[in-house]
């Protein structure tokens, strides 16, 4: 029988660290961003690139002028990775004026007045997302086509696959689910949306890479995306002129975004699998639930912000079994 040795120090280290993990994510994220170039040239690289450069000076300052630190956490890749997820979850012609504002929203309020990286309650890059759709709507809700490759002014516009779903639910006049993309160019990346979610080959590139190197588990991105398949297949089932197939539900959207880079938050997640596990069956839910009878056609950023806000509720009542603890006897 195999026995867990308990013995002094010293101890061998697991060769994890912030760090390795926050830039083990960003190389998870290239992909996708490779992507973004391709679809969306100068415009996903000027938000990005602002984006970031934003995220990581706010923080700098914040830290250094505000709350006096003596050591700031610029280099550990938090702020990076804010930057590159806001960045993600905007549309590639978001004014970048807008963009500076959303970075300080998710590094000043969400990540920082809350006592910085292991202690801010939500995703500070959704937060920031949520803010800037709910103070800028016109800009938030402006979606490029894919192949443009000017800058933030001058380029075509078009409905995105969740538009085109919240029209048909809608009722709007000649809207049809047979003008949605195909499965393969959803796959692919050939449709608008943020600069960072069109293509779900890229996502799927990056949630390999991290399973990989063991920076995050199965069990949030999985029971989110078989939650989705499985709700979203049951209202198609019921009425399939009305509702989409579940498999354009999974590669449409942040669906993909969100469940691979952001619902699995080390700060914002349980710390268990079981508890996983519901979080990511509530998310699942709650995504399909807003896309098909709310107001806004995506609901995955709001699905997350509302089960991280269930997270210390989730770490309370699902704990894993205590070591040297004892079964209670019936």
């Amino acid at each position: 029988m195999n026995k867990l040795i308990v013995s002094l120090s010293p101890h061998v280290h697991g060769g994890d660290s912030v760090k390795k993990n926050m830039y083990g994510v960003l190389i998870a994220l290239l992909p996708a961003f490779l992507v973004s170039l391709l679809f969306f040239g100068l415009g996903a690289l000027l938000v990005t690139l602002v984006s970031v450069v934003s995220c990581v000076f706010f923080e700098w300052a914040i830290c250094t002028f505000i709350m006096k630190k003596e050591t700031c956490t610029i280099t550990d890749g938090s702020a990076i990775i804010t930057g590159v997820l806001l960045a993600f979850n905007v549309p590639s012609n978001l004014p970048l004026w807008i963009v500076v504002i959303g970075a300080l929203f998710a590094i000043g309020v969400v990540k920082l007045s809350f006592g910085g990286l292991g202690c801010n309650l939500f995703n500070p890059a959704l937060a920031a997302r949520a803010f800037l759709l709910l103070s800028f709507p016109v800009q938030m809700t402006t979606w490029p086509l894919v192949g443009q490759y000017t800058a933030l002014v001058d380029v075509e516009t078009g409905a995105t696959p969740l538009g085109i779903m919240a029209g048909v639910l809608n009722g709007a006049p000649g809207a049809s689910l047979s003008q949605l993309p195909s499965a393969m160019q959803l796959f692919m990346g050939q449709c608008g949306g943020c600069l960072g979610e069109v293509s779900a080959l890229a996502l799927l590139i990056g949630l390999g890479y991290m399973l990989w190197k063991k920076i995050i588990t199965w069990h949030i991105p999985v029971s989110i995306l078989v939650t989705v398949f499985v709700f979203s297949g049951i209202m198609w089932l019921v009425n399939s002129d009305l509702y989409a197939d579940p498999l354009t539900h999974l590669l449409s959207g942040g669906l993909l975004l969100g469940a691979i880079f952001m619902a699995t938050d080390y700060v914002t997640s349980p710390m268990n699998h079981r508890g996983m596990l519901v979080y990511g069956v509530c998310i699942g839910l709650l995504t399909v639930v807003i896309r098909l009878f709310g107001a806004y056609p995506e609901g995955m950023s709001f699905a997350i912000l509302i089960m991280n806000a269930f997270t210390p509720l989730i770490n309370t009542y699902i704990k894993p079994k205590r070591f040297g603890e004892v079964a209670k006897k019936k």
